[in-house]
C-alpha cells in the first residue's frame, strides 16, 4: 500500500474516518455513519463527545470498526485542562484514537510554548491511543502550517490533520504538498475537510496521507460501487 502506486479500493477504505461531527449530527446520522462503515469496509467511525458513547453502543457487534472521539471541537479554543479532562473522559467511553484541534488563535498570536504544551497534555491524557493534531489549516499561513507541523512532532503526536471539515476549506493539495515536504517521515498525515471525490484521495495518497476524514454522506462518491469492502466476508 505503501509502494507509491495507487491502492486498491479495500485499502482506500481502510484508511477512511467516516465522520459526523456536524452540530446537527443527529442520532439517526450516527447510526447512518455506522452503517456507512460497515457497507464499505471503512476503518472508524469519529463522533462528537456527546455521542461517543451512543457510537459505542452501535459499534459492539462491529469489533472492527475503530471508533473516534474528538477534543476541542471545532475551535481549540478551550483550556487545556478542559481538553485533557475531555480526553480523559473519552478514553473512558472507549474511544480508540483521538482528534484533537490545536488552540489556533495561540498560534496566530505565536504563543508557540502554549500550543506545543496544549498537544502534549493531550497525547498524555489519551493514555498511549494515537492522537491526530488537528491544525484548521484554512486559518493559518504556511509558516503557521509549518510551526503547527514542528509542535505536533514535538509533542509526540501520531499525525497532524488539516481540518475540522467546519472551515470553509482544509484539505487542499497545497497544503498536503506543503506538510508533507516539511514533515517528510516525522510523523503521518490525514487529510479532512472537502474530500469529495476519489480523483482527489488518490492525489492526496501519491503526497503521502494515509488516513482520510469523510463525512458519512460523501463516503459513496467517493468509494462509489465497492460495496465488496464489508470485511466480514468478502
Amino acid at each position: 500500500m505503501d509502494s507509491g502506486n495507487q491502492p486498491l479500493p479495500v485499502e482506500i477504505a481502510q484508511m477512511i474516518d467516516v465522520s459526523a461531527v456536524r452540530a446537527d449530527s443527529t442520532d439517526q446520522m450516527i447510526a447512518d455513519a455506522v452503517a456507512c462503515a460497515e457497507r464499505y469496509g471503512c476503518y472508524l467511525v469519529t463522533t462528537l463527545p456527546s455521542q461517543a458513547a451512543y457510537t459505542n453502543r452501535l459499534l459492539a457487534a462491529l469489533p472492527m470498526i475503530k471508533l473516534g472521539g474528538n477534543v476541542g471541537f471545532p475551535s481549540g479554543g478551550q483550556t487545556t485542562r478542559i481538553k485533557t479532562l475531555e480526553t480523559s473522559e473519552l478514553v473512558t467511553l472507549g474511544v480508540d484514537e483521538v482528534d484533537m484541534v490545536i488552540d489556533v488563535a495561540a498560534l496566530l498570536s505565536g504563543r508557540h510554548k502554549h500550543v506545543g504544551q496544549d498537544i502534549a497534555a493531550v497525547v498524555g491524557a489519551a493514555q498511549g491511543r494515537p492522537v491526530k493534531v488537528i491544525f484548521e489549516c484554512h486559518h493559518l499561513s504556511d509558516d503557521q502550517i509549518r510551526e503547527a507541523c514542528d509542535l505536533a512532532v514535538e509533542a509526540g503526536a501520531d499525525y497532524v490533520k488539516t481540518g475540522t471539515g467546519w472551515a470553509p476549506t482544509g484539505a487542499t493539495l497545497h497544503n498536503i504538498a506543503l506538510i508533507q515536504e516539511h514533515v517528510g517521515k516525522a510523523i503521518a498525515i490525514k487529510a479532512s475537510g472537502g474530500i469529495r471525490d476519489l480523483e482527489t484521495l488518490r492525489a492526496m495518497y501519491q503526497l503521502g496521507v494515509r488516513r482520510f476524514g469523510i463525512a458519512a454522506k460523501h463516503v459513496p462518491a467517493v468509494l462509489g460501487s465497492h460495496e465488496l469492502l464489508r470485511r466480514s466476508g468478502s
